[in-house]
């Protein structure tokens, strides 16, 4: 879903003018992806020369008869309860809000989603709930009720964007304090490259989401490629290929959030400047964090620790 073009990255110059302290001009230089591997996943990693060293936490494929479907529908509840032991761990909780869903692989039709007035630390695989077309809980999951906002916006979602499996959404602290600029972050450390041509912002707070307009136009500030998106006066909105992609992301953009601000709040110095990153920079590194094999890798070393602290519980 990366939103990045690599011919855009190739077409860059390898270097720029910019002028040194005596006045002289000098060359800046810029990387390329030309030489490194096709794959933005298979960059990040080295093995051992003989090639019988490799990366063991790439997300496994799954083949389209029943049995892999239905081990595919296991591996996302699975990874789906993961996430929300990490966000309960990173404090995320805010009593009834917060919400990810994720499409079924069987029912295509159908959606995986958290159950209300259950907190994140709380959630199983078994207690994860199928929604039904009409936003109905099926009878195929947990019969337990789920939030109505987030059936709102996560249904527009997934209509407006075939390509979205999996959408996130909840009131983490930093992000609803920097959602009241209406503001896009800045790209300013290596980590905000992800969001490089890739944040949409919702301008605009039409109240708690209880009907389908809002959800619309939520969808609609995320438009037909941002994978991120900054609800003003709300908070934060992730959307992707993956569950593991989207609890990573939304962390990364809630730290991010956090960062602006105190960025933000140290300019009160006037002997400080700040520095963004420049956009041949930016694009270059987001041609590989954007890509979802490699957000699933960093969502890894997360969920295995997950799994080793609380996996006899949430795993059940």
């Amino acid at each position: 879903m990366s939103p990045i073009a690599a011919d855009t990255i190739h077409s860059a110059p390898a270097t720029k003018p910019s002028v040194a302290p005596g006045g002289k001009e000098e060359a800046t230089f810029h990387q390329s992806l030309d030489g490194l591997d096709d794959k933005p996943v298979d960059r990040i990693w080295r093995g051992n020369k003989a090639g019988t060293i490799g990366l063991s936490q790439k997300m496994p494929v799954f083949g389209e008869d029943m049995d892999s479907l239905l081990k595919k529908r296991q591996w996302i509840k699975e990874h789906m309860a993961g996430v929300f032991q990490f966000w309960g761990k990173r404090g995320y909780g805010e009593g009834l809000s917060g919400h990810i869903t994720v499409r079924d692989p069987i029912l295509k039709d159908h959606y995986w989603m958290n159950p209300v007035c259950v907190h994140f630390s709380l959630v199983t695989v078994s207690n994860l709930v199928l929604v039904g077309p009409g936003g109905w809980v099926s009878e195929h999951g947990a019969q337990l009720p789920i939030n109505t906002a987030g059936y709102w916006i996560h249904s527009a979602i997934h209509d407006a964007r075939p390509d979205v499996m999996a959408a996130a959404h909840c009131h983490s602290i930093h992000g609803r304090a920097w959602s009241v600029f209406g503001k896009k972050l800045d790209i300013f450390t290596q980590d905000s490259c992800f969001f490089h041509d890739n944040q949409g912002v919702y301008n605009n707070f039409g109240g708690l989401v209880l009907a389908a307009e809002e959800g619309d136009n939520i969808a609609k500030a995320l438009g037909p490629k941002f994978n991120t998106c900054i609800l003003q006066n709300h908070g934060l909105m992730v959307v992707g290929k993956t569950v593991d992609e989207v609890g990573y992301v939304f962390s990364n953009m809630e730290n991010q959030c956090r960062l602006q601000l105190m960025v933000e709040a140290s300019l009160a110095n006037p002997e400080l400047k700040k520095t963004v990153i420049d956009p041949v920079d930016a694009a270059f590194t987001a041609a590989t964090l954007q890509n979802w094999e490699n957000i699933y890798v960093n969502m890894q070393p997360e969920y295995e620790l997950i799994v080793h602290e609380r996996g006899d519980f949430f795993l059940k």
